[in-house]
């Protein structure tokens, strides 16, 4: 099992959760971030005052998946957040040590795994 953490730009959002959808690759989270990578630092007019601006508007996704997963996930980000310039973001696979299902107790793959939607 594994945590892929993957930081990119905000522009990217759409694509990026379509691409995964199309990788079938479900349940996630996503955060708006600020960060600093190599993009060169820009400097912007705010109320009269000149501010060098360090930090960038980013996406952070976190995606628990199972071992099988980790490269269609890794791909699919890659493929729809890629631009080819500074600034594309990044993609960190982690080792995860247990995951539990709060709601039925579920564990490690079986906690990842998706749930079927149930009709009544």
């Amino acid at each position: 099992m594994k945590l892929i953490v993957a930081i990119v730009r905000s522009d990217k959002v759409s694509e990026v959760l379509e691409a995964l959808y199309r990788a079938e690759v479900r349940g996630l989270s996503v955060s708006r971030i600020q960060g600093h990578g190599g993009e060169l630092e820009r400097v912007e007019t705010y109320r009269g005052t000149t501010v060098k601006v360090g930090l960038t508007e980013k996406v952070r996704f976190e995606i628990g998946v199972s071992d099988h997963f980790v490269e269609p996930t890794v791909r699919a980000i890659m493929s729809a957040a890629r631009t080819g310039e500074v600034g594309d973001g990044k993609i960190f696979v982690l080792p995860v040590e247990k995951i539990y299902r709060i709601r039925t107790g579920e564990e490690d793959t079986a906690a990842v795994t998706p749930v079927a939607a149930v009709s009544e």
